[in-house]
């Protein structure tokens, strides 16, 4: 591959003026290392009166298709970051994260050092970790397929009226486990057992464990605890017919799907996993500390400690 074929989508959270103007940094940059900048037409679109200071940028899936990106560099938080998962769903590209948000679970760096992760990204002085993604269909009493997609994070079943319950099955492998009215359920994949997943009480998975956690939300049910099984199994939500309204399934937060009574959620691994860069080798346990601000004060432990291997951190 040579420099100039070498394409970059840049996927920007246009709203906040210090995105905006790293952006014009990031492809300044990008472009005197002789690579090619790319956004999507929505960025594009959002950018709005500051795209001239950015100067001629390539848009994808116009000047660039989405097999021809290298890479994916993110300024934003994590639902910018699940957004450029999407928009390179169908390549190869991997998702670098630069957090100019708050939590920033998904981004790689922080923000102060942009110019360095954009040196790496030109010297591909990174590592690709492959992360479990979710294979989600919603299929109606004949079993026939009506919409398919895929999560990152979660897949989640909600209740679409806040006065109205969802009277559901939980399924496993074909088999039913148990039935009981709640405001929802999600399935979570390890990378997104500390986003919704975490709020809803379920367990945090290390990510180089392969599994799927099941979370009913509020249900009304003695057995309706976080469940934890493993990649190779189907885990199906079913909203039975004597439901007192609809449901809507959720994916990411980002795409959705309403869910008539009798209506079928099939969650199963992807065959597709994401692609994230990594610049940092880190231990996921230091990522929660910092994260989520853990007390850790009186530890004893060694002096020195590992810092774990590249590609165990979300």
């Amino acid at each position: 591959m040579t420099d100039v074929e070498r394409n970059i989508l840049v996927v920007v959270h246009a709203r906040r003026d210090d995105t905006v103007v790293a952006a014009e940094r990031v492809v300044s940059a990008l472009r005197g290392a002789g690579a090619r900048p790319v956004l999507s037409a929505d960025d594009r679109a959002e950018l709005g009166d500051a795209l001239p200071l950015l100067g001629d940028v390539a848009t994808l899936d116009v000047d660039v298709s989405v097999a021809d990106i290298e890479l994916a560099i993110v300024l934003g938080g994590d639902g910018t970051i699940l957004r450029a998962a999407e928009l390179v769903r169908e390549g190869t590209a991997p998702v670098l994260g630069i957090n100019m948000g708050h939590v920033g679970f998904l981004a790689e760096i922080e923000r102060d050092d942009m110019d360095l992760a954009v040196a790496r990204v030109i010297a591909r002085d990174y590592a690709v970790e492959e992360r479990l993604a979710l294979q989600v269909r919603v299929k109606d009493s004949a079993d026939a397929v009506l919409y398919d997609t895929w999560a990152l994070n979660e897949a989640t079943v909600e209740k679409a009226s806040r006065e109205r319950m969802l009277e559901v099955v939980i399924e496993v492998d074909g088999r039913p486990l148990s039935s009981f009215g709640c405001d929802g359920v999600v399935v979570s994949t390890p990378t997104g057992s500390t986003a919704y997943n975490f709020s809803a009480g379920g367990p945090v998975i290390w990510p180089t464990v392969q599994a799927i956690a099941v979370v009913p939300l509020s249900a009304h049910a003695l057995f309706a605890k976080p469940l934890v099984v493993g990649p190779e199994h189907a885990v199906a939500i079913e909203v039975l017919e004597r439901t007192n309204g609809t449901g809507v399934l959720w994916c990411d937060g980002r795409r959705s799907h309403d869910l008539p009574p009798g209506a079928r959620v099939v969650v199963r691994r992807s065959e597709r996993p994401v692609r994230l860069a990594r610049l940092h080798p880190a231990a996921f346990t230091d990522r929660l500390v910092r994260k989520f601000r853990l007390p850790v004060e009186g530890w004893r432990g060694p002096a020195t400690a590992s810092t774990g291997l590249i590609g165990q951190i979300p």
